[in-house]
This record gives C-alpha cells, sequence and structure tokens, in this order.
C-alpha cells in the first residue's frame, strides 16, 4: 500500500519559507541548562529543517540566524554563537553541496570576523551551482538596515545619472536589496510564540503569510514544517483585491 501523503504533500509546497529561529535560550532554560546548550540543540534544527524543506519541494528557504540587534546580546553569547557559525559553516557545507542545496548569506558582513567572512565566500562559491534548494542565511541582517542601504546605493545611482530619480520604483528598490533576484517569501513562520517579525524581511515579507508557532525553535522538524505549510495552504491570498 502507497503510504499516505501529509495535507503539506498533496498542494504544491511554497516557493520560498522564511523563518525567524527564536526560543533557544528560553528551551535551554526550562531544562536548567546554559544557553549556549539551547543554541547547539537549534543548529540542530536548522540541519532537520533544511533536509525537510528541500524533501517538501520548497525552493527557497531564508532563516534569520542573527540579527543587527543581537549584538547587544552579552559578549561571551556573541562568542558562542559565532562559533556555531563557524562549525556549520566549516561541517554542514559539503553536506549541503551533497544535496543540491546552494547556500546564500544576506547581512552586514562588516561585523563579521575576517575569517568567517572568508568561510562564507567560500561556502556560497561551492554551492554557487546547486538548484535544489536555495538557503538563505541572515546574518548580522536588518530589514531597516537593508533598505536604508538600497536607498543609499539607489540615491547615489541617481546622482551619477545611472537611472533618472522619476524611473525609481519598487522594481528599481527590490533590485537594490542583498535578496535581489530571489521570489519575496510567501510564508514566514515565527517559533516560540512571539507575534512579531523583528526586523525581519520588512520588504520582502509585505504580503507573505504569517505563522506564529509556540514550539520552541530546538523542537521544530519536519512536522512542524509540514504543519505550517498546512496553514499556509488554507489561507486565502488576494494580495490586497476583492474576492
Amino acid at each position: 500500500m502507497e503510504p499516505m501523503l501529509s495535507p503539506a504533500d498533496q498542494s504544491p509546497p511554497p516557493v520560498h519559507v522564511a523563518i525567524i529561529m527564536d526560543g533557544n535560550g528560553r528551551w535551554a532554560k526550562a531544562r536548567g541548562l546554559p544557553r549556549t546548550a539551547g543554541h547547539k540543540r537549534g543548529a540542530e534544527a536548522v540541519r532537520r529543517t533544511v533536509e525537510a524543506a528541500r524533501e517538501l519541494g520548497v525552493s527557497y528557504l531564508t532563516l534569520y540566524a542573527f540579527s543587527s540587534e543581537n549584538w547587544k546580546r552579552p559578549a561571551g553569547e556573541i562568542t558562542d554563537l559565532m562559533g556555531l557559525l563557524r562549525l556549520y559553516l566549516r561541517n554542514e557545507v559539503n553536506n549541503l553541496h551533497k544535496n543540491g542545496i546552494r547556500l546564500k548569506v544576506i547581512g552586514d558582513r562588516a561585523r563579521l570576523g575576517a575569517d568567517i567572512v572568508r568561510l562564507i565566500e567560500d561556502s556560497e562559491a561551492k554551492t554557487a551551482g546547486n538548484t535544489a534548494l536555495t538557503l538563505l542565511l541572515a546574518l548580522s541582517y536588518g530589514g531597516r538596515q537593508e533598505i536604508v542601504e538600497a536607498a543609499r546605493t539607489l540615491a547615489r545611482d541617481v546622482a551619477e545619472g545611472r537611472i533618472a530619480a522619476d524611473a525609481v520604483d519598487e522594481d528599481a528598490i527590490t533590485a537594490r536589496l542583498s535578496t535581489s533576484g530571489i521570489p519575496d517569501p510567501d510564508l514566514i513562520i515565527r517559533t516560540s510564540g512571539e507575534q512579531r517579525i523583528s526586523n525581519f524581511l520588512l520588504w520582502q515579507g509585505a504580503y507573505a503569510e504569517l505563522v506564529f508557532m509556540d514550539t520552541l525553535w530546538p523542537d521544530f522538524g519536519r512536522d512542524e514544517l509540514e504543519a505550517a505549510i498546512r496553514v499556509f495552504h488554507g489561507r486565502d491570498r488576494r494580495f490586497g483585491t476583492a474576492r
């Protein structure tokens, strides 16, 4: 007998899923563990979720790994997070490549260590030709800052005559974002029960469906991703038009 497909499998998946990974600290605190333990378990959830997204046919997966505001966290925690990032880039890229996954990193690289930037560049170059899934990691990323940087680039282009001021439109701004060439997210998921988007993909997420889940990020996996996709399929997406 053929296995029954879940509802998430019966309709085309959203092309682009974005996730605000929240709850590592609370997961650790509830177990009397240091926050670092939550971040390590969160890295395992990343692996599970990337694999599930590829298997479910999602084309783009964006993970909010470290926000521009996260730099305000205690120095020790930032050091631990950067150490985990180094491990991920060193240890996971071969697995991503083997599974046909392209890695792209968005965010302000100027604040990252030089060795991390080199790891990012090497990882992006190695996986550039892969087509099974594009994994975007948002590192040192902030949506407002991204829009400001796009506006600065556009202002320079106008000042230097590369584009007329009257020709500035949504497409002109979109083309200057770090996600240029990537379709806008169809679905944005946030874990841990918080219901806000925290400066994540502010421009790109204008018409995304938002799904807030109580699951803490270290406990997230295929079942939770499928549940969010089922909610997505139950929504009536009208993009501002009448029914």
